[in-house]
């Protein structure tokens, strides 16, 4: 007789095997003894034991070897049962072949619907629980809130059930399984890969293991409420409401029903004769509305003689007026996010205060919307969406993009592959009917990067047969014909107006992915965020995406830094692909996320008008500017003294509408000019008259606005020439320049560049590198990600430096003038940018420099990174600047950044970006200085030509070929400079968002092609 390996086909292994013995899905929610305990809302008093904690814990490297048949043992003292954490990820506790990133691929060979039977990690839990006497006469469900990939359960030794789906909740009823004395012994078994990672295939870390809390719901045996289905419905005039409430039973009885305002005031109450399923409808005069910017909440209060549960209801209407997405008949615009569950230590095992720190701080930063890429998040999150007030994007737990990478047609293997239908319905049922009653989930999603088959087309009529409150989503339908709305990812200005402006449309249309903030950048989002405000069709976007996924882990050296993919010995990976967030790894604002917060910003600042008068619109989309407080400084007010003046603010200002803000007493710009006071700008701050659930103190700024009242202007223009200048060749190739000021200056003639500045006789030089041209910088991610990098590289330009052509010199001449002219060039190719640089001497030891560049050759650079001078200089500890500050900009990501006087050190304005490259960039200057530690003034630089426009000053410990070579923070920390790393450019190359989306755009780039100049003075 012929014997088989395996006896039979794992559930795990089995397409057709979804779930085994686990109850019907149901919306999140705990019942309590009584009505009172309900309303607490305190999980600790519900009729419910949590089983998180520490577990004993074996690996294996297949579900075919080591301890099978655990569930029988009696005890786990053997060494090789380990301690771990539930909530966790296994691979995050020491245990097996560590993390693993793609963004696309599969980590395993791709067998539809098959995963390696001897290459499938598994993980062994068991804990033991006791129960009380209480818990008599109870249906014991235990649920898991989210398991990866699937798992086995047995209570006691007997098999329970199995289930799948990693984000989504697993119920079993273990009330026939369990002592009521003594103890209970729980035993899990969870596999790494399953057949339905085939379509859990999202942009993260592969990381495995019960990641959401364990619990024992407790409902009592002769009448509970199964489920409960809250639909609230404005009426056409979006003022009295219609509330109907679906409950399901476990047998007919008779229960209470209550509604109480968000003052706790009883709306309505009475008494209900249940049925097994009874529908109840009654109607609410005036409600307050729920909005994201009003999240006013209801309490629906369900009780009978064991038990109650309380539901917070949010009444809004969502619906298309005319093809626009709009709530409670209003337009919306989404100024979104996409947020995948992460923590550095914990993986997606996400503790509750970092949870809510995460959204505290999206509403801090303007953030209005969460798309959930690309899964069900915690359901703690859409409880706090609903508090804070936050639109979301409710999206299933499906992607599967690494199909189309392997040849054929992918969307044959799965999405219209009949054989996965029941697998992708599953995905739709889990999200809608756990998250249905949430006000916070106005938009359903399909699931993410799937190509587009028969099996969306039933997830939609699935449904749309459950919920016709929500539109639905789902962009890979591109012609959005199983789904509400038209979407697209990272869709350049120019092609999301096109959408935008055609005559015959009747979906919204969103960007569901856009700016992607991978490194310094994003680049350009004010362009969109216009967009979205000039035109109706145009709903808004969700940035991609809200944070890093970096591993917090320590290098051989035991230095600690965020890992990212590949630092595992992780193979195949995506390396850096996995940090692209608007916040760093620990979650902590980017220099791209403040950008972001102010190009979404509720009150924008437009322009100045009669004089006085500063005009405004409100882009709120449902409250008027009364709750805010305006004030008002000048720019050029020393930093210190800066004296903010209070300003009213119309009231009554309508969403989306204009204003005039008056400024009693606002100087006068020729007055201000007589005053000597040029560069000046009126600077215009919007802030809570009152604190909120997301900004416990008044005061917090939502919005600030800069006019300019005064131009710069060039205070050294006209100044006289430096008397008794010398000139003498200390050697052949030495040219020493004294002036009457006593600054000494050297050109090495050799290479045609100054090489010493000595401010006094004996002094030392403050120059530690010579000052030579540059038009490189270390690259972005997104240099790196599109055709600009790639030009770099391949022409050369990131090897290219200068090479003196000639030098003279004229003594007579008034001023006296040093002349080199240059040619910037690589090796191989034979295009330069031949340059001529005129240093003239001036009196009080200034050098005026100016400089002309002209391109020649074969296959430029397509744009240059940078145009200006770089040297390295002792000794710095700060810099002052009057430009744009205080933090980090780039000349297509500034906004964030007011025109002022800012003074930092030398590391705070560096960006330590979790991959190394360009950073710390300050533009729109229009003068440096440089000091050291004792404030000696040791350098200082005005921009003339352009004057303080998109000119720019960075000092950085790094030099450009340093921070190019580096892969870690850790390795460009060993490489840290005594000395500073000075670039002062007359222009530099825009940031774009090429790592994945449209490159820099054409406004800000620096073309290759065309001939420039630059002027400035050192001092």
């Amino acid at each position: 007789m012929t014997s088989v390996y395996p006896g039979s086909k794992p559930d795990w292994n089995t397409v057709q095997v979804l779930h085994r013995n686990t109850l019907p899905p149901r919306s999140h929610f705990f019942l309590y003894p009584d009505s009172d305990k309900a309303l607490t809302r305190n999980v600790s008093q519900a009729k419910a034991q949590l089983l998180s904690g520490e577990w004993k814990f074996n690996l294996s490297k297949s579900p075919m070897i080591g301890p099978v048949g655990f569930q029988n043992y009696d005890s786990f003292g053997d060494p090789d049962w380990k301690p771990i954490q539930v909530p966790g990820m296994w691979q995050l506790q020491g245990f097996g072949k560590g993390p693993q990133y793609t963004n696309i691929n599969y980590p395993f060979p791709v067998n539809i619907p098959h995963v390696p039977i001897d290459d499938n990690e598994c993980g062994r839990y068991v804990t033991h629980f006791q129960l009380a006497p209480e818990d008599k006469d109870h249906q014991l469900r235990l649920r898991f809130e989210g398991v990866d990939s699937a798992f086995t359960v047995w209570v006691n030794g007997k098999d329970v059930g199995y289930s799948q789906g990693s984000r989504n909740p697993s119920e079993f009823d273990i009330t026939s399984y369990v002592n009521l004395e003594g103890d209970n012994k729980l035993a899990v078994e969870v596999y790494q890969r399953c057949d339905g990672s085939y379509i859990e295939d999202q942009d993260q870390w592969w990381l495995s293991g019960i990641f959401r809390h364990v619990w024992i719901h407790k409902f009592p045996q002769k009448s509970h409420f199964e489920d409960i289905k809250v639909t609230p419905m404005l009426d056409d005039e979006y003022k009295n409401a219609k509330l109907t409430v679906k409950v399901e039973l476990n047998n007919p009885t008779e229960f209470t029903l209550k509604l109480m305002d968000p003052s706790g005031n009883e709306v309505i109450q009475g008494t209900i004769q249940g049925q097994q399923s009874t529908t109840i409808e009654f109607n609410v005069d005036k409600p307050l509305k729920w909005t994201a910017e009003t999240p006013n909440l209801y309490t629906l209060v369900l009780s009978m003689s064991d038990c109650a549960l309380a539901e917070r209801v949010g009444f809004r209407r969502v619906e298309l007026l005319d093809g626009v997405f709009s709530v409670n008949g209003n337009p919306v615009k989404l100024r979104g996010v996409n947020r995948h569950e992460h923590h550095p230590d914990f993986g997606r095992a996400v503790p509750y205060e970092w949870l809510k720190r995460d959204l505290l701080l999206m509403k801090q930063h303007n953030i209005n919307a969460i798309r959930t890429s690309h899964y069900i998040n915690d359901p703690r999150l859409y409880e706090l969406a609903d508090e804070l007030g936050l639109w979301i994007l409710d999206e299933a737990d499906l992607e599967c993009h690494g199909i189309f990478v392997v040849g054929g047609d992918g969307n044959k293997m799965l999405s219209g592959n009949l054989d996965w239908k029941e697998a992708y319905l599953d995905r739709a049922r889990q999200m809608v009917m756990r998250d249905y009653n949430r006000p916070c989930i106005v938009i359903w999603s399909l699931g993410n990067e799937s190509g587009y088959g028969s099996n969306h087309k039933a997830m939609y009529d699935y449904i749309k047969s459950v919920d016709t409150s929500r539109p639905i989503h789902y962009e890979g339908d591109w012609n959005a014909k199983s789904a509400d709305i038209l979407s697209r990812m990272y869709a350049s200005v120019d092609n999301m107006e096109g959408y935008a402006k055609e005559d015959d449309w009747d979906k919204p249309f969103v960007l569901c992915e856009f700016a992607h903030a991978m490194g310094n950048g994003p680049g350009a989002l004010k362009e969109y965020v216009e967009l979205f405000y000039k035109y109706p069709r145009l709903m808004g976007g969700f940035v991609w995406e809200w944070a890093n996924h970096g591993l917090r882990t320590k290098n051989a050296d035991g230095e600690e830094y965020m890992a990212y993919g590949g630092d595992f010995r992780d193979e195949p990976n995506d390396g850096n692909f996995v940090l692209d967030g608007l916040c760093f790894s620990n979650h902590t604002p980017t220099p791209g996320l403040l950008e972001y917060q102010k190009a979404i910003e509720p009150v924008q600042t437009l322009k100045l008008e009669n004089g006085n008068q500063v005009r405004i619109v409100n882009r709120y989309d449902f409250v008027t500017l009364d709750h805010l407080k305006c004030f008002f400084y000048y720019s050029d007010d020393e930093p210190d003294w800066i004296e903010t003046r209070e300003v009213n603010i119309p009231k009554g200002v309508k969403p989306h509408e204009q204003a005039l803000i008056t400024i009693p007493g606002l100087l006068d710009p020729e007055a201000l000019k007589a005053a000597g006071r040029h560069d000046c700008h009126l600077t215009l701050e919007f802030s809570l008259a009152s604190s909120t659930a997301w900004a416990p103190e008044a005061g917090h700024i939502v919005a600030t606005g800069q006019v300019e009242l005064t131009p710069p202007i060039n205070p050294f223009a006209n100044l006289p020439p430096a008397a008794n200048t010398q000139f003498s060749l200390l050697s052949p190739t030495l040219l020493s320049i004294t002036t009457s000021s006593q600054n000494t200056y050297e050109f090495d003639l050799s290479i045609g560049a100054l090489t010493s500045w000595k401010r006094s006789p004996g002094s030392p030089n403050i120059l530690t590198t010579p000052l030579t041209l540059c038009l490189y910088r270390p690259q972005t991610d997104n240099d790196h990600g599109c055709a600009f990098g790639r030009d770099w590289t391949s022409s050369h330009l990131n090897i290219a430096k200068p090479h003196v052509v000639s030098v003279s010199w004229d003594p007579s001449s008034s001023p006296a003038t040093v002349t080199i002219k240059g040619r910037f060039a690589p090796p191989v190719l034979n295009w330069a940018l031949e340059t001529t640089t005129v240093y003239s001497f001036l009196e009080d030891g200034k050098v005026n420099i100016k400089l002309k560049g002209k391109p020649v050759g074969n296959w430029l650079p397509r744009a240059w990174a940078r145009l200006g001078l770089e040297c390295g200089l002792r000794d710095v500890h700060s810099a002052s600047w009057q430009g744009r500050g205080p933090g980090e900009s780039y000349r297509d990501k500034k906004e964030s950044q007011l025109i002022g006087s800012w003074t930092r050190t030398v590391d705070e304005l560096w960006t330590d970006y979790e991959f190394p490259q360009e950073g710390g960039n300050r533009t729109d200057v229009r003068s440096v200085e440089f000091f050291s530690e004792g404030w000696e003034m040791l350098l200082g630089a005005r921009f003339v030509k352009p004057n303080g426009e998109n000119t720019s000053f960075q000092a950085s410990r790094y030099s450009v070929q340093d921070v190019e070579r580096a892969k870690h923070p850790f390795e460009l920390k060993k490489k840290r400079r005594g000395d500073t790393v000075v670039h002062l450019d007359w222009m530099h190359h825009g940031l774009g968002t090429g790592s994945c989306g449209p490159e820099t755009r054409p406004e800000y780039t620096l073309w290759g092609d065309r001939e420039y100049e630059g002027e400035m003075v050192l001092y």
